[in-house]
């Protein structure tokens, strides 16, 4: 019988909660992405380990005395590749409730099969929220059509988290492997904020070459979030910074695009901003808390 998802993170004990960390392989060794994407990213992002298995995250960040949002990205539509799926993520994060947050993705151009999915996902297997990635997805999420699965990720009173900005997959490669990256830009989740406000947005990275976009949305519509993975912080844009440690300190999260950037070279630059120390607290550990309904 499969176990359904039920937090079990004791709150007082974790450092951090790491709200953006992708599962790249599934246990029987099937990869989330076709090999020449996660190649071109890798060479991109000059990162180590590609392809850590879900366990082994969970034991990594166990140790770190860390939790970690963990999900796939289902693009079957764009790139005719089966996802991992979302269910096994959820049913081995049930395994590790005590440092495993699962997220659900579905591909939102299969229309009212990923609404039906996406309540199976929360409802059956207990998923805390959804990752997209418009670019990787080939999808504009500001489109009429997907309405009808924004209204209902609202009604299931779960986050969406959307990558926003430049975009490491397909980098390098001639037409960019085909991304367009046009469909992160931040502005085209404005709407989707507008429409629907009590559907929780979060920006995944500093949106450049956007930030002032994603900044402005962010500061207008109080259901906007905005995490802080793929990028050091030492290259984090000016004004991010400022608005993390100041007007947005209630809504910026801890992450890292593991296993792209590992927590120790993001905590290292973090140290370094110039943060107080009273904000540090939210941005590591509480905003994500509550965002997530782990308190």
């Amino acid at each position: 019988m499969t176990q359904r998802y039920e937090p079990a993170i004791d709150l007082a004990s974790v450092t951090a909660i790491d709200t953006h960390v992708h599962v790249e392989i599934d246990d029987t060794g099937h990869p989330a992405l076709p090999q020449e994407l996660p190649a071109a990213s890798a060479a991109y992002f000059r990162s180590g380990e590609r392809t850590p298995s879900l366990q082994s995250i969970a034991d990594d960040y166990r140790a770190r005395r860390m939790a970690a949002v963990v999900f796939t990205v289902d693009a079957r539509t764009a790139l005719g590749q089966e996802p991992i799926p979302s269910a096994w993520i959820a049913e081995q994060a049930a395994r590790n409730a005590d440092v495993l947050i699962p997220f659900g993705s579905v591909d939102p151009r299969t229309g009212a099969a990923a609404v039906d999915l996406a309540r199976r996902l929360v409802e059956e297997s207990g998923v805390r929220g959804f990752k997209f990635h418009p670019s990787l997805q080939g999808f504009d999420p500001s489109a009429p059509e997907y309405a009808p699965l924004w209204s209902a990720i609202a009604g299931l009173g779960v986050p969406a988290l959307f990558h926003t900005g430049q975009n490491g997959i397909g980098a390098g490669l001639r037409g960019g492997g085909g991304i367009r990256l046009g469909y992160s830009n931040p502005l085209l989740l404005d709407a989707v904020a507008a429409e629907h406000p009590d559907l929780d947005l979060v920006f995944a990275h500093p949106s450049v070459p956007w930030q002032e976009e994603a900044n402005s949305i962010a500061l207008h519509k109080a259901n906007v979030w905005i995490d802080l993975s793929g990028w050091s912080p030492k290259y984090f844009p000016e004004s991010l910074v400022k608005l993390a440690g100041g007007a947005l300190s209630d809504r910026v999260l801890f992450a890292t695009d593991y296993p792209l950037i590992t927590p120790e070279k993001w905590l290292a630059a973090f140290a370094d901003l110039p943060i107080d120390d009273a904000v540090r607290p939210k941005i590591l550990t509480n905003n994500a808390a509550r965002l997530l309904r782990l308190a």
